[in-house]
């Protein structure tokens, strides 16, 4: 799998001096902190796709590294998929389905039909991989004969801020996947919740395992809704501070957001309600000999983190990924059929439909929505709605798969031993 990793640029430049050349610190370009570099699975960078990164960085203006962060990690996610095929990502054969990045295509709308990856992730994703293409043609990275794809002109149509409509020319791609929705109700990020019974099954599993970490991560997720951009930036201090609410003293608010130093998204401020045997738990954890030796090889910066990889590092997309690769694997071979398009956020819905569904027993829609929204630290109220509508739809496709069942059961069903092969 290949590794997406993040080093601070520090800029320099050419300098000759009798005849002999020399590289000095620019001090007139910016350093660049956390520039993401990608890794091939043998350790060997890829070149390119780095230069891409550089080349986008250094272009930002008043823009965000987390801009070229992103578009890396769905290039990472390519990378990934060409060395499980061993891939050439420069090959481009004659016949155009044979292409790496024709069959990449293929595999993203199967994913997205599948129901294992959003219509926007897959759309985005494809979009990277193009552009990074377009970069490398540009940059003499990669040569063909033929073109590697067909571009085409489209027209968009806007309305400006006074109210004229105007148009905009851009090229597209024909590899280009366009952002379909899935038929039925999503929830946010276009991800469906777990079971109740898969959920236990997945937290069970994963302390059978002894995948400690993962298991605790895990249990944050399903229990607070939390996104792992939060659950890996918290710190001990985190959880020790955290305060038993005035009302129910069995749950724990934990603030999140900005000040904190525990990341939201959108920069969100608010409490995360964790309960009361889960802080403990985490608290265990903190002070164990497992998560102290990883704190012994963490650098100053990274001591305070909760979660450690073996190394001493903060959990990043790629330590991550390798973590839930290596749990859906398992889980697989132990016969849960349902990890096999799992992904961590849906944790985060199925702690969010379940808070709902109790809401909704005890308090009204409004009231509801106003405390999952708080819970769940949504910007958008537009979000939480989802969860109201999901809630709703649930007893009536039971109701009609059981009356479907009812009326057609004996009509469909056959006595098959009575026809010969």
């Amino acid at each position: 799998m290949a590794n997406l990793e993040f080093i601070k640029y520090t800029p320099f430049r050419e300098v000759i001096e009798d005849r002999n050349v020399r590289w000095v610190h620019d001090k007139l370009a910016r350093p660049i902190e956390k520039l993401p570099q990608l890794f091939w699975d043998s350790g060997e960078p890829w070149h390119e796709a780095s230069h891409w990164a550089l080349t986008k960085a250094t272009n930002l203006t008043g823009g965000d590294i987390k801009t070229v962060t992103s578009l890396m990690k769905h290039l990472a996610a390519y990378a990934s998929w060409l060395e499980s095929r061993t891939l050439d990502w420069r090959h481009f054969p004659m016949r155009k389905q044979d292409r790496a990045i024709v069959l990449y295509r293929g595999e993203l709308i199967a994913k997205r039909d599948r129901g294992s990856l959003a219509p926007s992730t897959a759309r985005s994703r494809m979009a990277a991989v193009i552009q990074f293409y377009r970069h490398a043609q540009v940059h003499g990275f990669v040569h063909t004969k033929s073109p590697m794809w067909k571009d085409r002109q489209v027209v968009v149509r806007y309305y400006d801020t006074i109210g004229f409509e105007r148009t905009l020319m851009r090229t597209s791609s024909e590899l280009a996947i366009s952002n379909r929705s899935r038929s039925g109700l999503r929830l946010e990020d276009g991800l469906t919740p777990l079971r109740t019974e898969d959920a236990v099954r997945l937290l069970e599993f994963a302390k059978e395992q002894r995948l400690h970490e993962l298991h605790l991560i895990l249990a944050l997720g399903v229990l607070t809704g939390a996104r792992i951009e939060t659950i890996t930036t918290l710190r001990v201090k985190d959880i020790e501070n955290a305060c038993p609410d005035a009302e129910t003293p069995d749950t724990y608010r934990l603030p999140v957001g900005p000040g904190t130093g525990v990341n939201t998204k959108f920069d969100v401020s608010g409490e995360l309600m964790v309960p009361k045997f889960l802080i403990n738990d985490l608290k265990k954890y903190a002070y164990s000999m497992r998560r102290l030796r990883r704190q012994g090889r963490a650098s100053v910066s990274n001591r305070g983190f909760l979660f450690l990889t073996i190394r001493g590092n903060q959990y990043e997309s790629g330590s991550f990924n390798r973590l839930m690769t290596d749990l859906r694997r398992r889980a697989l071979v132990a016969g849960m059929r349902f990890m096999g398009s799992f992904k961590f956020h849906q944790t985060r819905a199925t702690f969010g439909t379940w808070l709902m569904e109790v809401a909704l027993r005890v308090a009204g829609t409004k009231a509801a929505v106003a405390f999952v929204k708080d819970a769940m630290l949504h910007k958008d109220e537009k979000t939480t709605f989802l969860y109201v509508r999901f809630h709703e739809k649930a007893p009536v496709k039971a109701a009609v798969a059981n009356e479907f069942s009812a009326v057609f059961t004996g009509i469909v069903a056959r006595d098959w031993s009575q026809y010969s092969a």
